[in-house]
C-alpha cells in the first residue's frame, strides 16, 4: 500500500514538473510574442510621428537667401529629420494637379505662399516638444504661420500609449501566472518530500543543505522551458 501511495505520488510529481515545463515555455513564448507586438508598434508609431510636418506659411516678401538661410538652420537643429522648399510656383503646381484645372486662370493671380515642410525625429513629437518647437520657429522674421496637424499627432500619441500600457498588464499578468505555477511546482515537491525533510531535519541538515536540491531541480526545469 505504501509503495503504491509513493507511486502515485512521484506520479503526479513527475506530471508536474511536466506541466510546469509546458506552462513556462507557453508564458514565455507568449511574452516574447507580445516583446515584439511592442517593438513593431512602436516602430509603426515612429514612422506615422515622422510622417507627419509642421508647415511653415512663409511672409509674402521674404527674400529667396532669409528664406534658404532659415531652411539651413532648421536642417541643423537637433530635432529635425529633414525639410522641404516649397516655392508659390510649386505650391500652384501641386494644387492644379490636385484639382485638375488652372485656378490662376480663374483667379488671375497665385495666392499661395511659400512654404517649408519640416519634419521631426520621432522622439520629439510629444506635446510639450512640438510646442516649444513650434514657439522657436514662429520666431523667426520670415515666419508668419506655423501649422501642423494637432489632433492627428494627440491621436497616434494616445494610441500607442494605450497599446504600450495593455501589453505591459498582460505582460505583468503573465509572469504572475508563471510565477504561481513554479511556487505550486515547488510546494508539491516539498510536500511529496516531507518525510524525507524531516528525517534530514532530525539528523542536522540545515535549512540551506536542504534547499539546495529543490533549487537546482527548479533552475533546471526553468533551464528547459526557456529553451
Amino acid at each position: 500500500m505504501a509503495k503504491s501511495t509513493g507511486g502515485i505520488s512521484r506520479y503526479r510529481l513527475g506530471s508536474s514538473y511536466v506541466t510546469l515545463v509546458v506552462s513556462v515555455s507557453l508564458v514565455l513564448f507568449l511574452l516574447g510574442i507580445l516583446g515584439m507586438v511592442l517593438i513593431n508598434a512602436r516602430q509603426l508609431s515612429d514612422y506615422f510621428r515622422e510622417s507627419l510636418s509642421f508647415t511653415i506659411m512663409l511672409k509674402e516678401d521674404a527674400r529667396e537667401a532669409d528664406i534658404r538661410m532659415l531652411q539651413k538652420e532648421l536642417d541643423a537643429k537637433p530635432y529635425v529629420k529633414l525639410t522641404r522648399y516649397v516655392s508659390k510656383d510649386v505650391a500652384a503646381m501641386n494644387l492644379r494637379e490636385e484639382l485638375g484645372e488652372d485656378f490662376l486662370d480663374f483667379l488671375g493671380y497665385n495666392p499661395l505662399m511659400p512654404t517649408i515642410d519640416v519634419y521631426l525625429l520621432a522622439e520629439y513629437t510629444q506635446p510639450d516638444s512640438v510646442i516649444k518647437i513650434e514657439k522657436v520657429i514662429s520666431e523667426y522674421p520670415v515666419v508668419d504661420e506655423v501649422y501642423y496637424q494637432e489632433s492627428f499627432l494627440n491621436l497616434i500619441n494616445d494610441n500607442f500609449r494605450r497599446i504600450s500600457v495593455f501589453l505591459l498588464v498582460i505582460s505583468f499578468l503573465l509572469f504572475l501566472i508563471a510565477l504561481t505555477i513554479i511556487n505550486n511546482t515547488i510546494r508539491l515537491s516539498i510536500y511529496s518530500k516531507r518525510f524525507l525533510i524531516n528525517t534530514m531535519q532530525l539528523i542536522g541538515a540545515n535549512r540551506s543543505f536542504i534547499r539546495k536540491p529543490f533549487l537546482l531541480r527548479s533552475l533546471f526545469f526553468g533551464f528547459l522551458a526557456a529553451l
